[in-house]
């Protein structure tokens, strides 16, 4: 069994509130869960000291049962001290894709033709 703590989705149309819970990771996103370990908020301020809250120690024990938190929750995890999540870098991403480069190289030929 995959155990995953993942944000469980709430609330009214355009007024999510998330509830941060251990879940099997084959069970719906709203559906059956193991356990409720907080929740989270995202309509408060980013500032709001309770706008994300889950219990700490309950977090840290299923962390050592082989549970494995998704991006966001990991995000949390690490604000809080409990894990420590690897940065993400995707330079590639970035980069203009194929037609964008053509569009761009011709209108650089055509700028240096007119400085001629």
């Amino acid at each position: 069994m995959s155990l995953k703590i993942r944000l469980a989705r709430g609330g009214a149309k355009k007024r999510p509130h998330y509830s941060i819970v251990v879940a099997d990771s084959r069970y719906p996103r709203d559906g059956r869960f193991i356990e409720k370990l907080g929740t989270f908020d995202p309509m408060k301020p980013k500032d709001a000291a309770d706008r994300v809250q889950f219990d700490a120690d309950k977090a840290k024990a299923w962390l050592v049962k082989g549970a494995q938190p998704t991006d966001r929750v990991a995000r949390f995890f690490d604000a809080a001290g409990l894990m420590k999540r690897d940065a993400r870098n995707n330079p590639e991403k970035a980069k203009p894709k194929k037609k964008a480069q053509e569009r761009a190289a011709a209108a650089a030929a055509a700028a240096g033709e007119a400085a001629e």
